[in-house]
């Protein structure tokens, strides 16, 4: 179906003139004329074009859109006011006649009053209709942001060979937030508080379960209910994020079949093979969001052509909001004949039968593949895009309360046959061969480019069971996680859809919100996420106490941060620190400010959220104190940075809270690899030791046999050789001792430093002290040899015998 009769048929009445005017811009844009009867194009209908696309047209609908929902936020406050309002006279009923029990002595019981089920129903009526005009408005910004899109690429198809728009429509259109998902959680977020306070008072009895939240996604695994959050990951912030979560979960292996790739020492590449009918019923129920949607898809591990378990799944949306899963494991050979009804699992059956399987098992299986089968049928489904990732997953062994997994290098791929003349797949089998039969990997360069999409981005899922899902259970790691900086929330998130928009785009009328998304960095500025998350936690904590209000319990437990929007201004907190810094240093020009918080890490510890009191000077403008001990020996410094380095040194620094020193360190956990030249260095230092030795050695033994000797024996001769021998000893036990200790540090990879100063310092001490003793000794035997033994040498000095000199 062509798009402008969908924007015809999807109009609501009472806006129709406020929908992007698609026949205009096709006639300015002569998408009509054949190109043998079409005029010049001349910049001057370029401009006229731009204008009535950009000017008109898109800020009739940006301006629509605000104002719709600005008035719909109004209503939702006046509707909160009036639940409010009514809640305050039924507590004042209730307070009359708990006194009138009390007289009667009725201690302990309750008695409760019920409120008028009429302001009920009108209130509950009120908010059906904000409701239904918040899906209307959704429905709204969808298609007028399709039909932007659509009409660009018209253009630039038929008039791109000298102007293209297609850019500048993305970026305005990412400036604008009318077809963005941010636009409109907050505002469900509060109307669904607002619904269960008003079915929470007329059901007392249905627990304290808080409504759920827009931004998730509700699922059920196994008969277990959990909670799925998705995410963007940037990759600058992909390998943050896996240490972070690698701190508190194990990486686990998600199959057998994927630990059997390299020994499991890689992640699993996953495969799954999306269906649908040549006109995308199941893609646009799902961009939809109809009631009952389902997706159906056959996934595996690892590569097709080693024969892994091939799974057949099928999801389904219910109408509360919830997900369902069915799903068999099929062989490979048995998958085309099941798709076309040719087979119907007869083998398995009759396997479960004689392994002595319970009949309900039985029952169940053969019910979920006749379920399946007839879903294809009747749909007329058959492969169309293929999603090939990596996951790395993390989870507790035995407890999956916390299950997360990161799918990156994310690629989509055509299998469909929509074109009859040059189809994606053999329309005879059902997956394409050309790139199971070569094993081909991301970033599949050998097949046509046209038919690849690669996605930017790593996807995080966090599936929280049901237990642990309220706000008191769900651990903090979690929490900080979600309103950090190093994810970009997008809750709707589906490969499927995704592939399919991004492969089909000519032949869907519905694109999904988050594609503006893909066009805008989203990476944030730590502070920035803070505040943003701070904001968010605040508002559903008023939501909270309205309702609990109402009801009259504590939902709320919420306290803002130190360094919250919610809990200080920022302006009047800079304003004093810089008035305070110009106090105390009026001639110094030092400039302070206030911007370091304590979010630097999702966790944001104690120790940041201290200092952002402390102002940042910069370093050209801080003050040096010459002639003090850290400006002339700065390794002696006593400044709080010194102290801390050394403390770090000396590996007495205490971690932050929650971290755990590991027992073994990334870097020492692969196989030992060392390179030869690392040993020879190592021997080549102690040979040059033993040579320093031998030498030493020599020169004692020499000295001393001189020595004794001699006629009449040398005692300073004897002792001196006797010194050297001993530091020729020194020498060659302190390079023996040096050769074993660095072997020790090598392969202990030890990254503290390889110098030892105490033996080269040893050994030219103890040399310069016995050279400086031997000539201090024999001048003095020579002095008095000559000149202190013979007193008339004193007296005639000339009469000196130049023999004895000689």
């Amino acid at each position: 179906m062509r798009f402008g009769k969908t924007l015809r048929q999807s109009v609501y009445p009472p806006w129709k003139d406020q929908y992007i005017d698609y026949a205009k811009l096709k006639s300015i844009l002569r998408e009509d004329k054949p190109d043998d009867e079409d005029e010049p194009w001349t910049e001057e209908d370029e401009n006229r074009f731009c204008d009535e696309i950009f000017n008109t047209q898109l800020e009739k609908v940006a301006k629509f859109q605000e104002t719709k929902i600005e008035e719909l936020r109004n209503r939702t406050d006046e509707a909160a006011e009036k639940l409010k309002h009514l809640n305050e006279q039924q507590q004042s009923e209730e307070g009359g006649e708990g006194d009138a029990a009390q007289e009667e002595g009725e201690e302990g019981k309750h008695e409760e009053v019920a409120v008028d089920k009429q302001k009920l129903k009108e209130m509950e009526a009120e908010l059906d209709g904000i409701t239904n005009e918040v899906k209307e408005l959704q429905k709204y910004s969808n298609l007028n942001y399709t039909g932007f899109l659509k009409i660009v690429k018209k253009h630039d198809r038929k008039r791109g060979d000298r102007y293209k728009i297609r850019p500048m429509m993305q970026v305005n259109l990412s400036n604008r937030p009318f077809n963005s998902e941010q636009a409109y959680s907050p505002l469900l977020n509060k109307l669904s508080y607002m619904y269960f306070a008003i079915r929470r008072f007329e059901a007392p009895d249905a627990g304290d379960v808080l409504p759920i939240d827009p931004d998730s996604q509700p699922e059920t695994h196994n008969g277990e209910k959990y909670t799925a959050h998705k995410f963007w990951v940037h990759p600058d912030n992909l390998l943050e994020v896996k240490t972070y979560i690698l701190r508190r979960l194990p990486a686990l292996v998600y199959s057998e079949q994927s630990a059997k790739e390299v020994d499991g020492q890689q992640d699993p590449t996953i495969t799954s093979l999306y269906f649908d009918n040549a006109k995308f019923q199941l893609y646009s129920k799902k961009v939809e969001r109809e009631a009952e949607a389902s997706s159906l898809r056959l996934r595996w591990y690892g590569q097709l052509s080693a024969r892994p378990e091939i799974l057949l799944e099928q999801k389904l949306l219910h109408e509360n909001g919830t997900s369902e899963e069915r799903k068999f494991a099929i062989k490979e050979k048995y998958v085309k004949a099941f798709l076309d009804g040719e087979y119907k699992m007869e083998k398995s059956v009759q396997k479960m039968e004689r392994k002595g399987q319970k009949a309900e098992d039985v029952e169940e299986f053969k019910g979920t593949a006749d379920a399946i089968q007839e879903f294809v049928r009747d749909n007329k489904l058959e492969p169309l895009v293929r999603a090939n990732y990596v996951r790395t997953a993390f989870q507790n062994p035995g407890d999956d309360r916390v299950r997360i997994s990161i799918d990156t290098d994310i690629a989509f791929i055509r299998e469909d046959t929509l074109d009859r003349d040059r189809p994606c797949r053999d329309p005879k089998d059902w997956h394409r061969a050309d790139i199971d039969n070569s094993n081909m990997t991301h970033p599949f360069k050998n097949i046509n480019q046209s038919e690849v999409s690669r996605f930017p981005y790593a996807v995080l899922e966090i599936k929280l069971k049901e237990d642990v899902n309220n706000k008191r259970g769900r651990p903090v790691w979690i929490q900080d996680l979600m309103g950090s900086h190093l994810v970009y929330p997008c809750p709707r998130f589906s490969k499927f859809v995704q592939g399919v928009a991004s492969l089909f785009e000519d032949y869907v009328n519905r694109l999904p919100f988050w594609l503006s998304d893909l066009n805008t960095d989203i990476r944030k500025d730590p502070q920035r996420a803070f505040q943003e998350e701070e904001e968010r936690r605040a508002r559903r904590a008023e939501n909270e106490q309205v309702v609990g209000s109402f009801l009259g319990t504590k939902l709320s437990s919420y306290k803002p941060s130190r360094s919250s929007p919610a809990a200080k201004s920022y302006l009047a907190d800079r304003m004093a620190t810089d008035a305070a810094a110009a106090a105390a240093s009026p001639k110094s020009g030092v400039t302070t400010s206030n911007q370091q918080q304590a979010v630097s890490t999702p966790a944001g510890d104690e120790a940041g959220e201290s200092s952002q009191s402390q102002p940042l000077i910069p370093r050209e403008n801080r003050e040096i104190n010459y002639g003090t001990l850290s400006s002339v020996l700065p390794g002696f410094s006593l400044s709080k940075y010194s102290r801390a380095k050394r403390a770090r040194e000396a590996g007495i620094t205490s971690l932050p809270p929650g971290v755990t020193e590991p027992k073994e360190w990334i870097k020492n956990s692969g196989p030992l690899q060392i390179e030869p030249k690392v040993w020879l260095a190592n021997e080549r230092t102690f040979l040059k030791w033993q040579h320093i030795c031998v030498l030493l050695g020599g020169l004692a033994i020499s000295l001393y046999t001189a020595s004794a000797s001699s006629k009449g024996g040398n005692l300073l001769g004897e002792v001196m050789g006797m010194v050297f021998l001993g530091v020729a000893a020194f020498t060659g036990g302190w390079s023996w001792w040096v050769l074993r200790r660095r072997r020790e540090m090598i392969v202990g990879r030890s990254g503290k430093d390889f110098d030892f100063v105490l033996g080269p310092m040893v050994v030219a001490g103890a040399l310069g002290v016995a050279l400086v003793v031997n000539f201090g000794i024999a001048y003095q035997q020579a002095f008095e040899k000559h000149w202190g033994g013979d007193g008339g040498h004193h007296g005639n000095r000339s009469g000196v015998d130049m023999g004895d000199l000689r």
